[in-house]
């Protein structure tokens, strides 16, 4: 009997969830700001009104202070301070599941994406946002090589990110029907890479991996990644750029109202026929 496949631990939950309390004191909300503002546009969007809704995993109070104008009755989850990753929802309890900044931090997303659909009664919808694709870029880079010339290899700093295609993949796993993934590429710019480490951990977001690196940084590591960050990354004006990679996510429980695509060979007219009846034009007339 095959043995289900057990999701590798990446992420020290309980590191992260002390990491996060402590951001919580004094946050930096640039990213989680423009995530809700676009939920809620995405909302209104939505041709429909949503009665049991939660928000799953968003760090600090979630999207309640932005969304409770347009839903009243939006409930919370905190993310766990624990390795469990077991959501407390019962079966077709809700018909809207939202998340924002938060999925890239589970150890095992395809498990949680089936208990969020499972979560959803027919016809519910899933919307959120995490960050994946090539978010940090540069400071992956400048990193690698500044550990590379100093100490002579290189650690894991920046947790792996899903890609697009990844996440849509997931999404039909789960059982979602309609399943549409973007991107919303934000770029900002820092004076220096110091500025940036600082606003990371004023987000809860700095490294909570299980294989982090347990010895201090080198103060001669640090200076000579943020040297390399600004001779590679720097703009005219000498400030840094920094990549950050929204990737939305979207579906919809199945149910029998949603369109469906049509069974390979059930065409009534051939493309060949379609394209006879087109009227052909002569260039110059």
């Amino acid at each position: 009997m095959t043995q289900p496949a057990i999701a590798p631990v990446l992420f020290d939950r309980r590191l992260l969830a002390l990491r996060q309390l402590r951001a919580a004191r004094a946050p930096e909300t640039f990213l989680l700001d423009r995530v809700a503002e676009d939920i809620e546009d995405r909302l209104a969007a939505v041709n429909r009104s949503f009665t049991a809704a939660a928000d799953v995993w968003t760090p600090g109070a979630g999207l309640t202070p932005y969304l409770a104008g347009r839903l009243p009755g939006l409930a919370h989850i905190a993310a766990p301070g624990t390795a469990d990753e077991t959501l407390p929802l019962a079966p077709q309890s809700l018909d809207l599941a939202l998340s924002a900044l938060a999925l890239q931090f589970v150890n095992d997303l395809p498990g949680l994406l089936v208990q969020i659909r499972r979560a959803l009664g027919p016809d519910g919808l899933l919307l959120a946002a995490m960050i994946g694709g090539d978010t940090l870029t540069e400071l992956r880079q400048s990193f690698a090589a500044a550990e590379a010339e100093i100490e002579g290899g290189v650690s894991p700093r920046v947790a792996p990110l899903a890609d697009l295609r990844d996440i849509g993949g997931l999404l039909q796993r789960a059982g979602f029907a309609l399943p549409v993934t973007d991107v919303d590429r934000v770029v900002v710019r820092y004076a220096s890479a110091f500025g940036l480490m600082q606003d990371l951990r004023r987000m809860g977001a700095t490294n909570s991996l299980v294989e982090r690196r347990r010895t201090p940084l080198r103060r001669a590591t640090l200076l000579r990644m943020a040297a390399i960050y600004a001779e590679r990354f720097a703009d005219p004006d000498g400030r840094i750029r920094a990549t950050f990679d929204i990737i939305w996510i979207s579906g919809w429980a199945p149910h029998e109202s949603q369109q469906k695509p049509l069974k390979p060979g059930s065409a009534t007219a051939s493309l060949e026929t379609a394209v006879k009846r087109v009227p052909h034009s002569n260039e110059g007339d």
